[in-house]
């Protein structure tokens, strides 16, 4: 693995440590239009952002 990749990874894993941080979830732990909370919509869609960002960079061409 790459210097570039590893640093990309590490400012990802620092990113979802910051994004999954009970302080930023407590703000969309309102009810929505329906009567439900969206926090568990904004849960799945910031691990599906991050699964994304993650296959980007691993599944890059590298150039040797």
């Amino acid at each position: 693995m790459k210097r570039n990749e590893q640093n990309r990874l590490l400012a990802l894993t620092l990113l979802a440590l910051l994004l999954f941080s009970p302080p930023l979830l407590l703000l969309f732990d309102r009810e929505g239009s329906s009567g439900f909370s969206t926090l568990p919509l904004i849960i799945y869609l910031i691990w599906a952002v991050l699964i994304l960002l993650a296959a980007l960079i691993l599944e890059r061409p590298h150039e040797e």
